[in-house]
């Protein structure tokens, strides 16, 4: 895989240790420190050995090392063009991360590769540049902890114009739209990103001491592990909270712990499992499989 190998923990831990060599500054300690916190638990008892041993010639006894220049790692054309994919997405530029270097690359794939599934067609607007200046002036205040003062409209379309403290920001893969999760004088306002008109980090720091507590429930699932549903399960709700019980005969019992606010977009990822998935509990969420199955039949009529 793309960075597995040449970039991989062991040539991380191990470049960093020539660094510390090249500079006449390495000791043993060093080599263990880096070591631990750069690759694997099990890396100490094989990796300081090798480097120090005359296999690899890296490291002489007196720990200092015949190399000039401190490690370099170039990047393959492969890992160019796969970098130059990443960057192609219009999501990449809110984070505000230059890449350099790859103005001639060619990507590996490009956007007309990839076709999208049970997607919403109207996705955020990651083009627009006030999208773009609002998500970078959230992403500022989430990193600093500071206060946001943010005007925006409802799902009902009221203006809202209010101080919040930021908490977190989630994408939806469902929607294709981020929204930022917010706490304002002890109540959570859930902002669509595409909603905010305007936003300005404040000098107060963020209050996130007292959190609201969010409209929450269960549901319960048997998965069948079919065509390799239980792995593919655990991918998709990797986000919930969850409890994986086995049962017989390749069957499990799933507890998902969801915002009711994301209900629909539950409901339709479970639902995609189709025949692999039955909902046990509630009887509220069977009966909104049962409708929601109903309306795909008369659709399709």
């Amino acid at each position: 895989m793309i960075f597995s190998e040449v970039y991989g923990s062991y040539f991380n831990a191990a470049a960093k240790i020539l660094e510390r060599a090249v500079d006449g500054q390495l000791t043993e300690s060093d080599i263990v420190r880096i070591v631990n916190d750069s690759a694997f638990g099990e890396s100490v008892l094989s990796l300081p050995s090798k480097i120090k041993g005359t296999e690899w010639g890296l490291v002489t006894a007196d720990l200092k090392t015949p190399l000039k220049h401190k490690p370099y790692k170039p990047l393959t054309l492969l890992e160019k063009r796969w970098l130059k994919t990443l960057t192609s997405d219009p999501k990449f530029k809110l984070f505000g991360v230059e890449v350099k270097g790859l103005d001639d690359v060619e990507p590996l794939y490009d956007r007309g590769s990839f076709v999208y599934f049970d997607r919403y067609c109207d996705g955020d607007p990651y083009e627009s540049e006030d999208y773009i200046k609002n998500f970078r002036v959230v992403l500022e205040a989430l990193r600093n902890g500071k206060k946001l003062r943010i005007e925006f409209f409802g799902h009902k379309g009221r203006k809202h114009n209010k101080v919040v403290s930021p908490l977190r920001l989630e994408y939806s893969p469902q929607d294709d739209k981020f929204r930022l999760l917010t706490v304002s004088s002890g109540r959570s306002w859930i902002i669509n990103m595409a909603r905010v008109q305007i936003c300005s980090v404040m000098d107060e720091s963020a209050d996130t001491n007292e959190l609201p507590l969010r409209n929450t429930a269960e549901v319960i699932l048997e998965l069948k592990d079919e065509r390799n549903a239980l792995e593919r399960a655990m991918l998709h709700f990797s986000y919930l909270e969850k409890k994986t019980e086995p049962l017989d005969n390749g069957r499990y019992k799933v507890t998902l712990r969801y915002d009711r606010d994301d209900e629909t977009e539950l409901l339709i990822r479970i639902i995609a499992f189709g025949p692999m998935v039955k909902v046990l509990q509630p009887e509220s969420f069977v009966r909104l499989v049962k409708e929601r199955l109903t309306m795909q039949k008369m659709l399709n009529f």
